[in-house]
């Protein structure tokens, strides 16, 4: 069976509505604390992709039993610290850094010995960011170089810490959140600005988590072993899924998309003032609260002249994920667009930052990079004609989602594979894509 697509028409003027996959990080997070709660919850439209099946796998593997009834997962909990851990246990994150560096946090009390390990490309990444706060608050943890496998032995003698969280990390913070629900008294992180899905889960669960906002750092208190119940929880779009459609809409011409309940938490919507910023016409409608996220639809027009951007700093955290999609339309505008401080690109699931400037140079975009800077020079009139293969990127499923938009809009021939890298986060983007008209072989 191939594990490759071809491409080679660009996508005709379209006007859809659409529904994407649901949010992956709340997902996570949803089935985690589900299994830290007193009783059955109902989890519906969850995101059914490898990370995800992975953290139910991973929930089971430790006690927590869930079944599916038509749309909804119920997953039955025992409360904070509430495992039926068995000895020799391996939880395997495959591909999911939340998953890998989040179930930490959960399991800092087991009083067995566990191994964790993941795919490939997780046991690339550095865990030294978890590592460290964990011996902090006294777990007994082991690993070689700060990779995967990771050994964790539980402790009775966890202590509270505060942290200073410098990285911008939702990953890291949520992981100290987590450990510090199995901790006595209270832990106190100073967090750079980042996704807050998991405070915002606890206040909906009505944990005794306080969060004092500022400019560019948040205060976060946290009170340990405090038990809450099971909940009902409807996932919503996600926006990392929405933005290639964005970006497709974008880029083709006289097209119009909608893309319905997304979430547009504050902290993830860094792409969309991005692309204003570039003179996009994007906007939210029927916006609306939900259990403390912001839900919407988001309406896109596609646009003929796009100007450079000067991105500010501020706004990385709030669209880390989505960067490499930006960068396709930096490379269709008018100007030379800058970006800086994007070091936390290469420490996701590829070497991102390192593979986008490789993706810009195929197809003929000129890129300047100083350390984690880069300046890309944009051409309004970039129309491709050549044959390109898409090989040798990590297997890096945004790069495959990238690839599958450069060539629905720009044109070539192209052949994109490691088509099955789409399964850890959207195994629709395909059937979604044909649904607007495009010619996927």
């Amino acid at each position: 069976m191939t594990n490759h697509i071809l491409i080679e028409n660009k996508i005709n003027n379209f006007e859809k509505k659409i529904q994407v996959s649901s949010d992956k990080s709340i997902s996570i997070r949803s089935v985690l604390l589900a299994s830290q709660a007193i009783g059955t919850s109902k989890i519906s439209n969850l995101l059914e992709s490898e990370d995800v099946f992975n953290t139910l796998k991973t929930i089971k593997k430790l006690g927590i039993n869930y079944t599916k009834k038509k749309n909804t997962y119920h997953i039955k909990g025992f409360g904070v610290n509430g495992f039926n851990i068995k000895k020799n246990t391996t939880i395997n994150a495959g591909n999911s850094g939340t998953l890998a560096r989040l179930i930490l946090g959960l399991i800092v009390k087991s009083k067995y010995k566990i191994k964790l390990i993941g795919d490939k490309s997780l046991s690339k990444r550095d865990f030294s960011r978890v590592i460290n706060p964990l011996r902090l608050f006294g777990s007994n943890i082991k690993s070689k170089n700060n990779l995967l496998p990771i050994e964790i032995s539980g402790t009775k003698f966890l202590r509270p810490i505060n942290y200073d969280e410098k990285i911008g990390s939702a990953q890291v913070k949520s992981c100290i959140i987590l450990t510090a629900l199995n901790t006595p008294g209270v832990t106190r992180i100073k967090a750079k600005i980042s996704r807050n899905h998991t405070e915002l889960m606890l206040k909906f669960l009505k944990y005794p988590i306080k969060v004092k906002r500022g400019e560019k750092f948040d205060i976060i208190n946290i009170q340990g072993l405090k038990q809450f119940k099971s909940f009902n929880y409807n996932i919503p779009g996600d926006i990392s899924s929405a933005s290639f459609f964005i970006v497709l809409t974008l880029l083709s011409k006289k097209s119009k998309i909608i893309i319905e309940n997304v979430n547009v938490n504050k902290s993830r919507t860094g792409i969309i003032t991005i692309l204003n910023k570039m003179g996009a016409d994007i906007k939210l409608k029927n916006k609306r609260l939900y259990n403390g996220e912001e839900i919407a639809n988001i309406h896109v027009k596609s646009k003929e002249k796009l100007n450079a951007v000067n991105c500010p700093a501020k706004l990385n955290s709030s669209a880390i994920d989505e960067f490499l999609i930006i960068f396709l339309v930096a490379a269709k505008a008018n100007g030379i667009s800058k970006f800086k401080d994007l070091g936390e690109m290469n420490k996701k699931e590829s070497k991102r930052l390192d593979l986008a400037i490789k993706f810009l140079g195929l197809i003929g975009i000129k890129v300047k990079r100083f350390e984690n800077n880069i300046s890309i020079y944009g051409n309004p009139n970039l129309i491709l004609s050549d044959n390109y293969e898409i090989k040798n990127f990590l297997k890096d499923h945004r790069i495959f989602f990238l690839s599958c938009i450069t060539a629905l809009t720009l044109g070539g021939n192209w052949k994109i594979n490691d088509k099955d890298s789409i399964n850890s986060s959207f195994p629709n983007f395909l059937k979604i894509l044909k649904k607007i008209g495009a010619k996927i072989n």
